[in-house]
């Protein structure tokens, strides 16, 4: 069953700058769906115009029956939405950031702070919850972000490059919890430029690119169009890894501060991450080796 239905979406910009092409695609309940592109392909003018931020053109768009021309204010109360840039104010403390979302959406005080507390709590910033959010580092300043888009409890969550810039423990944390979100029934929306994020988390994707879409398939079928991968390991603590035979992958330490990882088979780095932390490997970057996703976009447009 679908959730959002997308049909001839277009979208200029100074009238002449084609940002949507004609898009359309259908987005089922309960999905995790990845959107992915370069930059200026076209994703977060998509995303934007879903979540009322930018007027299209023409095109119609549905969100759980409600046309997106009508239904403004009934589309908001079903989305959060997590931007690429941080947009709250550096001089509020955590707490009223959140609980004044709360109230945007007319969220019970007390009900706003008990799901305040639960959230703030799960993503590590319960005990920063009175500082003011310029005091943040960058990890909790986008974990900030997520919560407040998960205030009011929406039944479709979108993520504008949730993960950029993050240390990979934050990125684990966020990648846990959107799964389990995603299991609750939950669909999830999700722009990024990480193909392992998308592997480790989503069920199905689509491509744009100049504002159309190239392709539009499941995870595990774009999986197989591109090469197997090798990542590299940014570490530390690494003196009782050595090389490494596993079904799924084989592991090399290339020196003591990165370890080269070749996947054979189904990937799994989930595994791979509890592997080595319950080893006290502490991963302080993760990165492909060959960057396949530009592999895969120029192999669609020739």
């Amino acid at each position: 069953m679908s959730i959002i239905c997308i049909r001839d979406l277009t979208k200029l910009y100074d009238g002449s700058i084609l940002a949507l092409d004609r898009v359309s695609m259908s987005i089922n309940k309960g999905d995790f769906f990845a959107l992915l592109g370069k930059n200026g392909a076209g994703k977060s003018t998509a995303i934007g115009i879903l979540t009322s931020l930018v007027k299209k053109d023409s095109g119609k768009v549905y969100i759980s029956d409600y046309d997106l021309d009508f239904d403004i204010m009934n589309i908001k109360s079903l989305i959060g939405f997590v931007p690429q840039e941080y947009n709250f104010s550096q001089f509020e403390t955590v707490h009223d950031i959140v609980l004044n979302q709360a109230g945007f959406y007319g969220i019970k005080r007390s009900l706003a702070i008990e799901r305040a507390k639960f959230y703030l709590n799960f993503f590590g910033l319960w005990e920063k919850r009175y500082s003011v959010s310029m005091s943040l580092s960058g990890g909790m300043k986008r974990r900030l972000m997520i919560v407040r888009a998960l205030i009011h409890d929406p039944n479709i969550l979108i993520l504008d490059e949730p993960t950029a810039g993050v240390d990979i423990l934050s990125r684990r944390l966020i990648w846990d919890f959107l799964r389990d979100f995603n299991k609750e029934g939950k669909t999830i929306i999700l722009t990024t430029h990480y193909l392992e994020e998308v592997e480790y988390l989503c069920n199905s994707v689509a491509i744009i690119d100049l504002g159309s879409i190239l392709l539009r398939t499941s995870v595990y079928d774009l999986l197989n169009r591109v090469s197997k991968r090798t990542i590299l390991l940014e570490v530390e603590n690494s003196d009782n890894i050595d090389r490494l035979d596993f079904i799924n992958f084989k592991l090399f330490k290339k020196d003591r501060n990165l370890i080269e990882v070749l996947f054979v088979n189904d990937d799994s780095l989930n595994f791979l991450f509890d592997y080595l932390i319950k080893r006290g490997v502490i991963i302080n970057n993760v990165k492909n080796k060959h960057n396949r996703l530009e592999e895969l976009f120029v192999d669609l447009v020739t």
